[in-house]
């Protein structure tokens, strides 16, 4: 009976979102705790991969932030490339809503964060921190509000946080590349023409594409572009379908799910999360740095999501999702501004002071926190208009 009851867990859309939770819960209390010296101590320790002295070398923390996210990038650029090959933006059409969406859910909160950082440069560097959405944590809060949202609700948010995740890759790509090593680039075209090949071959088989994907991941990593950047690249070069008609990307995106929704994902958490709440008081909170994430992760959102929303349904670009109503919609905007793992993420590749660190995820985890609870609220007072329908059509028949 327990093994059944856990099978079920881990089978429930909004398992990946509870683990997040549990894991940053755990990374606060431990934090927060005797503990927190040996929690820096792992973090903060030192790991290499070296031949003949030269190689890779970094803390810990690193290694989970470049290698395991590499993995869950890898991850995102399977999904993205099913569907728009196969899925949700495969027709324009059903994208122009979400679309506009993500863009005003991405620039509203950057603005916000930007005006209230403007004078400060040493944090102004971060304005990309409150424009991120954590697909895992929304679609479980909306999956715990169960039928009464509408199925359609629930394509709007992951089209959405799709684009968003989209956005957030460019925007790493572009904003947060250290010093450009060009040689090491060049040498990363190697492995692109490999994978290429291979394929063009429509090759089946996973570790050929692995053991290539590592070369392309050090080479990236060395050139100074984020290494998590060559998981998404490697991702567009898995085969949709081998010469024999199964496909590779299914089967890989399939498999990798539970390791990285389960486990990467929540590591990453455990590892990023400890904010130190001791020193925390409304002078810590009104700070610009974590001031500017909170108003962004759930004012910026609200407005951008909803707004651009609004815009284009009354300008007669696009319609409402089938069944949704504009509480609904709010309460999809509110459950955007969870930015949560692409925030901390984007925070860690901004900021190398644990000082300021600390005020990353102290805005971070309150504004998805925030956001997450008031999005429930309004999802379930929402209901679902289609199935009210379809109840009192059943009982007129």
């Amino acid at each position: 009976m327990l093994s059944a009851a856990i099978d079920r867990f881990f089978k429930h859309e909004a398992a990946g979102g509870i683990m997040l939770m549990l894991a940053a819960a755990l990374a606060m209390i431990v934090a927060n705790s005797p503990m927190s010296s040996t929690y820096n101590f792992i973090l903060d320790t030192m790991g290499a991969i070296t031949m003949n002295g030269k190689g890779i070398e970094k803390p810990m923390v690193l290694w989970i932030n470049d290698g395991l996210m590499a993995v869950f990038f890898f991850l995102i650029g399977l999904e993205l490339k099913r569907e728009f090959l196969e899925g949700k933006l495969k027709n324009p059409r059903d994208v122009i809503l979400p679309g506009a969406a993500a863009i005003g859910g991405m620039a509203v909160p950057a603005m916000i964060f930007a005006y209230l950082n403007w004078d400060s440069p040493e944090t102004l560097s971060g304005w990309a921190i409150p424009a991120a959405t954590d697909i895992a944590f929304a679609l479980g809060i909306l999956a715990l509000v169960g039928t009464r949202a509408p199925a359609s609700l629930k394509v709007f948010l992951l089209t959405l946080a799709i684009l968003d995740d989209i956005g957030a890759i460019i925007i790493i790509a572009l904003f947060y590349t250290a010093d450009l090593k060009v040689n090491f680039l060049v040498m990363a075209i190697v492995p692109l023409i490999i994978l290429f090949l291979m394929n063009r071959a429509r090759i089946h088989r996973t570790a050929p594409f692995v053991l290539v994907g590592i070369v392309l991941w050090v080479l990236v990593l060395k050139s100074g572009v984020h290494a998590t950047l060559a998981g998404v690249v490697l991702a567009f070069f898995i085969p949709l379908y081998d010469r024999w008609g199964k496909s590779p990307l299914h089967r890989i995106e399939h498999g990798l799910e539970p390791y990285v929704y389960f486990f990467i994902v929540p590591v990453f958490a455990f590892a990023n999360a400890g904010v130190v709440l001791g020193d925390i008081s409304l002078e810590a909170l009104s700070q610009p740095l974590p001031l500017g994430i909170m108003l962004g992760l759930i004012l910026g959102k609200q407005i951008g999501v909803f707004g651009l929303t609004w815009i284009m349904v009354k300008v007669g670009a696009a319609r409402l999702p089938h069944g949704a109503n504009w509480m609904h919609i709010y309460g999809v905007a509110c459950l955007a501004g969870i930015g949560f793992t692409m925030s901390l993420f984007i925070g860690g590749l901004s900021f190398a002071s644990p000082e300021l660190m600390n005020q990353v995820r102290l805005g971070v985890l309150g504004g998805s926190a925030v956001s997450g609870i008031l999005g429930y609220v309004l999802l379930r007072m929402a209901g679902n208009a289609q199935e009210e329908e379809d109840e009192k059509a059943e009982a007129a028949a």
